[in-house]
């Protein structure tokens, strides 16, 4: 199972335009809407007859989109393999704090 999250800029007049071509593509779903800021909060889940990467292609090329930034990751394949215990980041020494 493969899920991902888009923030996608948009005209605000033309959102529900965008809705409406965004509900089309496989595995998009519409989760928030900002008449204000002009953007959307989609997911994309992978299924058995289209990818994700179709479908986040897709949902960048509906006419009123501008832009599309991936903002979250899931691949389930590998969330059963993960490990923390053998992680080998450690904590940085030396580095100022940035305020």
């Amino acid at each position: 199972m493969r899920i991902v999250s888009l923030v996608l800029r948009v005209m605000p007049e033309q959102i529900p335009t965008a809705r409406a071509g965004l509900e089309q593509i496989p595995g998009v779903q519409v989760h928030a809407e900002d008449f204000d800021a002009g953007r959307m909060i989609v997911t994309v889940e992978d299924g058995a007859d289209y990818s994700v990467a179709d479908s986040i292609i897709a949902a960048h090329k509906v006419p009123q989109v501008l832009s599309a930034t991936l903002a979250y990751e899931f691949n389930g394949e590998h969330a059963e393999a993960f490990d923390p215990a053998l992680t080998t980041l450690q904590p940085a020494t030396g580095v100022q704090p940035c305020h």
